[in-house]
């Protein structure tokens, strides 16, 4: 068993930087965490905003079903690569200020979206819509920053989890905007959504004083880039272009090669983009793995649910649900994530994140038990994917704990960015994993190709597999024990305001 680890070290030499007169002094914390949640919830509903409109966007803009989906692809894309990248610009020249920046991009995004059928401008404004992915491992940063540390806990929970809640949220409502709606209607909420995040955390958000000296690594950014791109691009790509094809056996083994040369580089640089050393401690580099295989494992609720209820009844097994009715399957379980999350966090208080992942981990697994068995009636369909919800929800909430315990206050935004990012990686992962599935295993039924019921249940369990592998993950992760995630930095924060003094 590695070697417990007692606290996180203390950030070399953080720099406090003067806030500016148009900079909230000391916010309400129930207010901060209300409107950096609120962000976060804006952003997980742009990740999904467009899956209910993808087997329209051919008809609606004259696109091919191979262009269309890059509306899906290129968010992936750019909220991998943005995540750690602005997490740790974030860390070192003001979180807050990055974060308007992401909004802003958000923003603009939707813009393009709004104005637009033209799929080139289509796919660019989904581009910057999946940069502000970012927002939410910021928005834990500042929560560490400037909550006392008996609010960390509870406030990160409800932050982490804001990623499934808004993926639970956002499908039903764009649903019923597409059958009821323009479908640039949805786009234009998008944006004024957006802009209402940019005043709310003008007001409501102050500047962190901590900063991680040193220059920025650009040219770690860059390979960092170039190596998730080629990963992505082969994995999320790989079903259309054929898995043993140049082109994605080409990707991989680039993305390999880039990688590893990232990884020398990196280890040599004084301000690395992202620190190795602390990255391969045994309770960050489990805590990442565990992340993937979370990911993972909640995807495929999200991508089979909507599909399966929507499934004509002369397959024997789908129920004919309309668009409408299939989103808001997925409805009580962002209702659960909401209510799950302060939970989640007492349990983590009381007995380590440690203990909350194990519990996730398991509860992942019993919802996709429950999924295999009862996948024939709509309120068993509902009951799992909500159990399923549940289990993210806690694994969501426990995950940065497990991360801000274990490395300096100074690498907070970097180092929730790496898990946000390991989290993507896992879903385009399962992405890939489901449309494997769901297109090898079908059948013809009512006149059209569908995938067989046995599809779905090797789904099922190859999910409930992921989820397994997380709790052996899990439990090898070390125990940790001293001081709750944010006490080190409100220690810090109040040491530069007596200097200040």
């Amino acid at each position: 068993m590695p070697e417990a680890i007692s606290e996180p070290p203390e950030p070399s030499e953080p720099s406090e930087s003067e806030p500016s007169a148009s900079e909230p002094s000391a916010p309400h914390p129930r207010f901060l965490v209300a409107v950096l949640a609120f962000c976060g919830v804006v952003v997980a509903v742009m990740q999904t905003l467009v899956v209910p409109l993808l087997p329209h966007i051919p008809a609606l803009t004259g696109a091919t079903p191979a262009a269309a989906s890059w509306l899906v692809t290129i968010t992936l894309l750019t909220g991998a690569i943005c995540t750690p990248v602005l997490g740790r610009i974030g860390d070192m020249y003001g979180k807050r200020r990055v974060l308007l920046a992401s909004l802003g991009v958000l923003t603009a995004g939707s813009v393009l979206c709004a104005v637009s059928s033209h799929i080139g401008v289509l796919i660019t404004g989904r581009a910057l819509q999946g940069a502000a992915l970012a927002v939410v491992p910021l928005g834990i940063s500042i929560m560490r920053d400037e909550l006392a540390p008996e609010r960390v806990l509870s406030s990160v929970a409800l932050m982490s989890s804001t990623l499934g809640i808004g993926a639970a949220v956002g499908l039903p409502v764009a649903a019923l905007v597409v059958e009821h709606y323009d479908w640039h209607t949805m786009f234009w909420a998008s944006a004024g959504l957006g802009l209402l995040d940019i005043v709310l955390v003008l007001l409501c958000v102050p500047e962190s004083p901590l900063r991680t000296r040193g220059r920025f690594d650009a040219l770690g950014a860059l390979g960092l880039s170039a190596a998730l791109v080629g990963l992505l691009l082969a994995v999320t790509q790989g079903g259309a272009w054929g898995w043993t094809s140049v082109r994605t056996l080409g990707l991989l083994v680039l993305a390999v090669l880039i990688g590893l040369l990232w990884g020398c580089y990196e280890l040599r640089v004084t301000t690395p983009m992202v620190d190795l050393r602390v990255s391969a401690r045994p309770a960050v580099l489990l805590a990442n793995l565990a992340a993937l295989l979370i990911g993972f494992a909640f995807y495929a609720n999200s991508l089979t649910t909507a599909q399966m209820v929507q499934e004509p009844t002369s397959t024997g097994y789908g129920l004919g649900a309309s668009l409408v009715v299939s989103g808001l399957c997925l409805l009580p379980g962002g209702l659960t994530m909401v209510a799950l999350s302060p939970v989640s966090a007492r349990i983590s208080a009381a007995y380590g994140p440690k203990t909350t992942l194990v519990l996730a981990s398991a509860v992942l697994a019993v919802g996709y038990a429950v999924r295999f068995f009862t996948s024939h009636r709509l309120w068993t369909i509902i009951l799992g994917a909500t159990v399923v919800a549940a289990g993210t929800a806690i694994a969501y909430s426990a995950l940065p704990a497990l991360v801000m315990r274990a490395v300096p206050v100074s690498e907070t935004g970097a180092a929730n960015g790496l898990n946000t990012l390991m989290r993507s990686v896992g879903q385009a992962f399962c992405s890939a994993a489901v449309a494997a599935v769901l297109t090898s295993l079908t059948f013809e039924a009512g006149g059209r190709t569908a995938p067989t019921l046995h599809a779905y249940l090797l789904v099922f369990v190859i999910a409930g597999g992921a989820a397994l592998l997380a709790l052996a993950v899990t439990l090898c992760l070390p125990r940790q024990r001293g001081r709750a995630p944010g006490s080190v930095a409100r220690d810090r924060t109040t040491s530069l305001a007596r200097e200040g003094a």
